[in-house]
């Protein structure tokens, strides 16, 4: 069994602590519970794995602040990456706004 490890209490995802092989369980610990779920994808090293469901539109959460949002559902046990989840960071110009392209 692998091992991924959740950051911040909050966190809806774990970074996992080697390559992880779809069908392989991973265990992860929070709030002194344990997560045991099935790995649904190839999973990286360094990358991250759903710990609970997350529906299309709702925030990624890593270091107990949103990273981004999902483009899809997510399952537990799903591979979170850039083909599932929307980089919702804007630059911002000097009077704090969003610049060209970005949306408000």
């Amino acid at each position: 069994m692998k091992v991924a490890k959740i950051i911040h209490d909050e966190d809806n995802v774990a970074i996992a602590l080697a390559d992880v092989v779809a069908g392989e369980k991973v265990k992860s610990r929070s709030k002194g519970n344990e997560f045991i779920y099935t790995c649904h994808q190839d999973v990286p090293f360094g990358h991250k794995i759903a710990i609970a469901e997350i529906r299309s539109g709702e925030n990624i959460v890593k270091y107990g602040h949103p990273i981004g949002s999902a483009t899809q559902d997510i399952k537990p046990g799903d591979w979170v990456h850039i083909h599932n989840v929307k980089d919702d960071y804007k630059v911002l110009d000097k009077e704090g706004k969003p610049l060209p392209g970005q949306g408000t």
